[in-house]
């Protein structure tokens, strides 16, 4: 695949940290949050959904989980050791996932093949330019009248982030303000783009932001 040796940090922010990751993550609330970013699509046909930056696998498991088994499942993830933790997490569940190793701004994905785009705690490992490329192309990949939810850490306008700014440099934080974020979905070509959610964990020191984009229904497909 084109690009697979790209830099690109890992999940935990350094390789020696991933054993750490999940369990750190689940301290902070992380699987709380991805269960409310899963909500954001409940009631909603699903039959073709991408978890990007996947890392460890834990929102593709929890998705499999919940909805219809015959949905087709993709995680995608430039970390080939997350991504060998997602497998045996799948596997020792028992469930049907594909993982791909990539990257969110080259998706190596046909236009409209899936009806719903996720993404948690990703967003802010990307540069300002790999953040417009990466939700052209989640566009792109969507199908007419799907959408994209994300969730990620939230750098709120004049605020020092506190906890997240300890978890990851300031500097990957930048531009995860609401205004921005809205910003970046319309410029995709997403419309409908909204926050539909602040949520906060350990003790209110960490902000988190949900957002829903959606693409046009009877728009043609991105070329």
């Amino acid at each position: 695949m084109e690009g697979i040796n790209k830099a690109y940090l890992p999940a935990a922010g350094h390789n020696w940290a991933l054993p750490l990751y999940d369990p750190f993550v689940k301290l902070l609330g992380g699987d709380k949050a991805r269960k409310l970013l899963l909500d954001q699509a409940a009631g909603q046909s699903i039959r073709r959904f991408l978890d990007l930056g996947c890392g460890t696998g834990t929102l593709v498991v929890m998705m499999t989980k919940r909805l219809d088994p015959g949905m087709a499942i993709v995680g995608l993830d430039p970390d080939p050791k997350a991504l060998a933790r997602a497998r045996r997490k799948a596997q020792q569940a028992g469930l049907s996932v594909k993982f791909d190793q990539g990257y969110s701004e080259a998706l190596p994905y046909p236009a409209a093949s899936f009806d719903r785009v996720f993404s948690s705690f990703m967003f802010h490992h990307l540069r300002a330019d790999q953040r417009e490329r990466t939700l052209t192309e989640a566009r792109r990949v969507l199908a007419p009248g799907g959408s994209l939810h994300l969730l990620d850490f939230e750098r709120s306008e004049g605020s020092s982030g506190r906890l997240s700014r300890w978890f990851h440099s300031s500097t990957h934080l930048d531009g995860n303000s609401e205004k921005r974020m809205l910003a970046l979905l319309r410029e995709a070509g997403f419309v409908s783009s909204t926050k539909v959610a602040t949520g906060a964990r350990l003790f209110g020191l960490l902000r988190l932001g949900y957002y829903q984009a959606i693409v046009p229904a009877a728009a043609a497909d991105p070329t």
